[in-house]
C-alpha cells in the first residue's frame, strides 16, 4: 500500500511491521527506544538557562571557555 494512501495508524503499524521483520523484535525495541516526545516547553526552558542573552553574548562566552 502507498504511503500516501494511508493513515498516520495504518503507517504506523507497517512502520513497527516493517522494524520487526527486518531487525527482530529485540532489535525494533532497541530501536524505538532512542526517540522519545520529550517534554516542557523548549522556548520557555531556553529564556531560564540564557536569559536575555544574544547570539553574540554566547559567543563570547564559547570563546572564553576555549
Amino acid at each position: 500500500m502507498k504511503a500516501q494512501m494511508m493513515d498516520i495508524s495504518q503507517i504506523r503499524k507497517e512502520g513497527l511491521e516493517a522494524l520487526a521483520k527486518a531487525l527482530g523484535p529485540v532489535g525494533m525495541t532497541r530501536f524505538l527506544q532512542q526517540f522519545e516526545t520529550g517534554m516542557g516547553n523548549y522556548t520557555i526552558d531556553r529564556k531560564e538557562w540564557l536569559g536575555e542573552m544574544s547570539v553574540r553574548d554566547i559567543v563570547k562566552e564559547i570563546k572564553a571557555m576555549k
